[in-house]
């Protein structure tokens, strides 16, 4: 099956987050990106726990840079799901192939990578009560929606 859409972790700090969310791409055809220094290593146990045995039908891989991930996809579009606006996820009409950025658990996207992409921010509502929502299930969130949006069938 083709990538529907490409979940991109921007220095990821959690395994069992980052587990939960290849196990999520393995189920719906996303490929999934781990951009930059990562919190921990790819052999984790509870990485690899979180996955139970979706490894093998992952598309995976590890990039340096994120600049270094939007040079090599320069024709894709790239969202980035932070709290610091207030476009929703749901009023974006997503394509095959888009970019779905996220950020590190406790940080967010950097200041600087949300400021050169003000256009292509997006946010999950959520009480303002509340600071943020657990990484994997702002992942589910965004990517149901795509597969929603573009009819996928996923039999």
């Amino acid at each position: 099956m083709e990538n529907i859409i490409n979940i991109v972790l921007y220095e990821p700090e959690i395994p069992q987050n980052t587990g939960n969310i290849a196990r999520l791409c393995a189920c719906i055809g996303a490929k999934l990106y781990l951009v930059g220094r990562l919190g921990f290593v790819l052999s984790d146990k509870y990485l690899k726990r979180a996955g139970l045995d979706y490894w093998d039908k992952l598309e995976i891989e590890h990039v340096d840079t994120l600049d270094e991930l939007i040079e090599n996809n320069t024709n894709a579009n790239f969202y980035y799901f932070t709290t610091k606006t207030n476009k929703k996820y749901t009023s974006i009409q997503y394509s095959k192939g888009d970019f779905f950025v996220f950020g590190p658990e406790t940080r967010g996207i950097p200041e600087d990578i949300l400021n050169k992409n003000q256009d292509y921010c997006v946010t999950i509502p959520m009480r303002k009560t509340t600071r943020s929502l657990n990484l994997s299930n702002s992942v589910a969130i965004a990517a149901y929606e795509a597969v929603r949006q573009l009819n996928i069938q996923l039999d």
